[in-house]
């Protein structure tokens, strides 16, 4: 007799191991949490293993489930792939992406691009904030997606790692100055990085300016007036890298991720997930 996996009950579980909880899972599939409960009960015991662990702060797959994690993803894109053959409706809608302006500008111009090209009826509504609004924003349900910079001990699907630079003018030795002149993003993990890892070396600095903005930040760098800790991909020509050559402490690498919303469950974000993943995934 030939086993044949239910979709349906894949989608559900996808869900789950995405939100991390069936209460989160819910609302995305369009049904209760029982029902969830009941629907990855039914999948274990239709593959014989145990596929969640449940803890008391979230469901987490078990390794079997990470195995079938990736079938069940790939199971489900095929599925969406041949309905959209077979009943030639091209996917449309709107997706609302939520991203820090550093990232917008140097890691979703060929993702967009791209994506505009595979699917031109799904419009994507930019929203440029920093991670800590951004994350508040898909908890309030107010976007649908956002890539952002992880905080510590923060739930999330990690897609890259960047390294976190420090930056100076090409004219001016800022990073000469005692105590340090430097420009912090606003309240973001590039900001706390920096901080401690000046802190661990235990170089004085004082805070020179302040802002969300990158093209602030790279401004007040041009001046020679501070030096900043960047994203690598968002460093621009007009400024140069510096390090531990110039006296500078090694900074932690920045996690970038993706969140998602818990009601955004329509296929037109499944598509623009889908494309961030394949697109800004790191391949070391």
């Amino acid at each position: 007799m030939s086993k044949v996996l239910d979709l349906d009950l894949l989608q559900t579980f996808v869900a789950v191991a995405e939100t991390g909880s069936f209460t989160s899972a819910a609302p995305r599939v369009g049904r209760s949490q029982s029902a969830v409960s009941m629907q990855m009960q039914r999948l274990e015991q239709a593959v014989g293993t145990q596929l969640l662990h449940r803890t008391p702060k979230a469901v987490i797959p078990s390794a079997a489930g990470n195995d079938l994690l990736s079938y069940a993803r790939r199971l489900l894109k095929l599925s969406d792939e041949a309905w959209m053959t077979v009943t030639k409706q091209p996917e449309a809608g709107t997706v609302r992406l939520g991203i820090p302006d550093d990232y917008a500008a140097s890691l979703l111009p060929q993702v967009l691009r791209r994506f505009a090209n595979e699917y031109p009826q799904i419009v994507v509504e930019l929203v440029c904030e920093p991670s800590g609004k951004l994350n508040l924003a898909i908890a309030e349900n107010g976007i649908d997606l956002a890539i952002v910079t992880r905080a510590p001990g923060q739930k999330i699907e990690v897609l890259r790692r960047e390294k976190l630079v420090w930056v100076s003018s090409r004219t001016h030795d800022a990073w000469r100055d005692d105590p340090l002149p430097v420009a912090l993003f606003d309240a973001c993990s590039a900001r706390a990085n920096a901080i401690k890892g000046l802190s661990e070396a235990e170089r004085s600095y004082r805070c020179t300016y302040s802002s969300p903005s990158l093209l602030g930040m790279i401004t007040v760098v041009q001046t020679g007036l501070s030096v900043a800790a960047l994203a690598l991909c968002s460093v621009p020509d007009t400024l140069t890298i510096i390090g531990e050559n110039e006296g500078l402490p090694r900074l932690d690498d920045l996690e970038i991720g993706v969140l998602r919303s818990p009601l955004a469950n329509s296929p037109a974000v499944d598509r623009l997930i889908e494309a961030l993943r394949r697109d800004l995934s790191s391949h070391d």
